[in-house]
């Protein structure tokens, strides 16, 4: 069973890692903008979904997680659709880290991103092999590998306040959206919403957590401050160093350190981020291997996606399906999987928000050990946040003539494919 202090690391990994790619708001919004963001709208749009998570894990603390919710509530199509978007959009997330392991590997091997595809399938079938052996190992891993990912931002942070050479004017804490376009605000909304999505993804394997309960509304509180805290310190820094925002960008938080304390600094913040890249990966990998296999229980994938390793007793063909299929999503840029990244993410997210007021609704009396203190109206006022934030970013994408246009409507096109698959899934099984 996971204990509370690995639960902290897999739900730090899960969500975010660390700063690493979260290099490019400075570029969307400038100074200003960027820490106005991180300051607003993770309370729009991740402590609703922290909430929801929390009550809705409290009634059925199962492995499964947000299917088994939206099952409970809306029925059997529906949390297909849940389950179908949850995997869809993991494959997009999962690919995005073993690039960015290339980028800050790059730090020391520049020509190393000539071979990319082959270093991010080391990465991607590496990590299947460790989540195979079971989530007690990859809990161990995550605790080591999100240790080595905090300690160079903490030597960063000392480093800067420290020094007394590194002055922050007092124009450093005006924070606003003022002279930002429409176009750069929402990119700069999908880098922090992307950067602190995936808080439901940690409750697919509840059932394997020790007292979930409690250890989830600890964790999940511990891990919510903890990536508040160091986001804004990163960037803080960062927007006030006078390193130049597009080679950060290009090349990332490496050469933060090295403009503020030198080329070691650089070097440790390289190997956070080849830390950030795996810790991620095996995280996430943890907890979208387990929705085929409650898919798979409920006839709505092949039997074969429920079958459990002999020894680790891991949903191992679940494991390998998911590498095989991320394999060929590294194609793809970074800013591309960003984008359906969060568009994906979101549609699901939105299902379990209408499944937290429907089951307020049909058992008002099921037992929650963790209750959100707002009635139904108050919850409804409470959704509006995330999904006015959503809607914001997605027509901001929309509006662009530039190629962010080509990914966006990818996204929108595989969401479509729930209906699609739900109608075959139908036919096979004469429902």
């Amino acid at each position: 069973m996971l204990k509370p202090l690995s639960l902290v690391a897999v739900i730090f990994l899960t969500v975010s890692g660390g700063p690493y790619g979260l290099e490019p708001l400075l570029q969307f919004v400038g100074k200003n903008g960027a820490v106005f963001l991180l300051l607003t709208v993770p309370f729009l749009w991740d402590l609703p979904a922290i909430l929801t998570v929390l009550e809705l894990n409290s009634m059925m603390p199962v492995n499964g997680g947000y299917y088994k919710w939206v099952k409970r509530a809306l029925g059997m199509r529906w949390a297909f659709y849940e389950g179908w978007w949850s995997w869809l959009y993991s494959f997009t997330d999962l690919a995005i880290y073993p690039v960015l392991f290339v980028t800050y590997l790059s730090f020391f091997f520049p020509e190393i991103v000539h071979y990319k595809i082959y270093i991010c399938l080391i990465i991607i079938w590496g990590s299947a092999g460790l989540n195979i052996l079971g989530i007690v190992p990859v809990g161990k891993v995550s605790v080591i590998l999100g240790t080595i990912v905090l300690i160079p931002f903490f030597i960063l942070f000392g480093v800067s306040f420290l020094s007394p050479a590194f002055h922050f004017p007092l124009s450093a804490l005006h924070f606003s959206l003022n002279g930002i376009g429409f176009t750069g605000i929402g990119m700069g909304l999908y880098t922090v919403m992307w950067n602190f999505l995936g808080w439901d993804n940690t409750t697919t394997y509840a059932g394997e957590v020790d007292k979930p309960v409690r250890s989830y509304l600890i964790s999940m509180g511990i891990a919510f401050i903890l990536v508040i805290v160091v986001y804004v310190l990163a960037t803080f820094i960062a927007q006030n160093s006078g390193v130049d925002l597009k080679e950060l960008t290009d090349k990332g938080y490496p050469l933060l350190g090295v403009k503020v304390a030198g080329r070691w600094l650089g070097v440790l913040l390289s190997i956070g981020g080849l830390a950030s890249s795996v810790g991620i990966f095996s995280a996430v990998m943890l907890s979208i291997s387990r929705v085929p296999v409650v898919l798979a229980e409920d006839k709505l994938l092949p039997m074969v996606f429920s079958t459990t390793h002999k020894q680790y007793n891991t949903p191992y063909v679940a494991i390998i399906a998911c590498s095989v299929i991320v394999s060929f999503m590294v194609l793809w840029t970074f800013t591309d999987l960003l984008v359906i990244d969060v568009i994906l993410y979101g549609a699901g997210l939105f299902l379990e928000f209408i499944s937290l007021i429907v089951l307020r609704v049909k058992e008002p009396e099921a037992p929650r050990p963790f209750k959100i203190p707002l009635n139904v109206f108050g919850l409804s006022l409470m959704m509006l946040l995330p999904v006015g934030v959503y809607t914001m970013a997605l027509v901001a994408v929309f509006s662009q003539t530039s190629k962010m246009f080509v990914p966006a409507v990818f996204a929108v096109c595989a969401l479509i494919t729930a209906e699609m698959v739900w109608w075959f899934v139908r036919r096979i099984n004469k429902w």
